[in-house]
């Protein structure tokens, strides 16, 4: 006879594969090098529009370097050499993450479903308590879908215009492509701000809302029937703690976990 699990012992099968996992940490790592390591470069010329020219319309902030705190590389050549460096690591990492996300048909859960945007509505209207209860989702929720497919098309943009100030003369197709010189270093400077803006309320949502994805992260496991927000009802800071799981009695299989909402 099948008897249901302890509802303290989480389910074993794995949220996430290893390839998943091992390529998110080492993403994270080289993006944060890189980043610091840009700001680095970005301080030996702060500004986009060329000496005796006007300033650059998009950004105010013309001759202003970034605090010296958030760069890495100590001069324009240290920066050069770990920018480099973790693109290569960037573009082959990438390239073993996207292979794994079409090979395993994983990609459907990211990319969002036509009419996803109605889903997304709900899930923000859930945010905003302007919806009693959770929207049903899949593995992530519909904004989750939008936000993860954002990053990938801003990761392909900072490819592009890395390359095109990279080798503006070999590349000069993509350098006019994206405006110049100029806009090509003002589209490589904007996609990284848009992408630590995404990163940062990626993180925040996982802290307030989904800690558990931190185990799911790292060993794969994750109790959906506890552990999810979904199952919890959790909106940022509510219902952190696991839902509880109430035994149903059946006639002939025994036990069989039902999820409640979480206190």
């Amino acid at each position: 006879m099948r008897t249901a699990s302890h509802p303290d012992q989480p389910q074993p099968n794995p949220r996430h594969h290893p390839i998943a996992r091992l390529t998110h940490w080492i993403s994270a790592a080289a993006l944060a090098v890189m980043a610091a390591s840009g700001l680095r470069i970005f301080n030996a010329s702060p500004a986009f529009a060329p000496k005796g020219t006007p300033p650059f319309p998009l950004w105010p902030w013309e001759g202003t370097p970034a605090p010296a705190w958030l760069t890495l590389g100590g001069w324009l050549g240290g920066a050069r050499h770990w920018h480099f460096a973790m693109m290569w690591l960037l573009v082959l990492n990438g390239a073993v993450y996207l292979l794994h996300l079409f090979r395993r048909g994983r990609w459907r859960t990211i990319v969002p479903r036509v009419g996803g945007w109605r889903d997304a509505i709900e899930m923000a209207r859930f945010y905003l308590y302007l919806r009693r209860d959770h929207p049903v989702q899949g593995k992530h929720n519909a904004l989750q879908q939008y936000a993860y497919t954002t990053m990938l098309v801003i990761g392909v943009l900072l490819v592009l215009s890395g390359l095109a100030i990279w080798k503006p003369v070999t590349l000069g197709w993509l350098t006019r492509a994206l405006g110049g010189y100029a806009w090509a270093r003002w589209w490589h400077f904007a996609a990284m701000l848009l992408l630590a803006v995404l990163v940062l309320v990626h993180v925040v949502m996982v802290f307030t809302v989904d800690p558990y994805a931190l185990r799911a992260m790292t060993t794969g496991k994750y109790d959906a029937a506890r552990w999810s927000p979904e199952a919890r009802h959790a909106r940022p800071l509510q219902h952190l703690a696991p839902a509880r799981v109430m035994p149903a009695r059946t006639a002939s299989a025994g036990a069989v976990p039902a999820t409640t909402e979480a206190p």
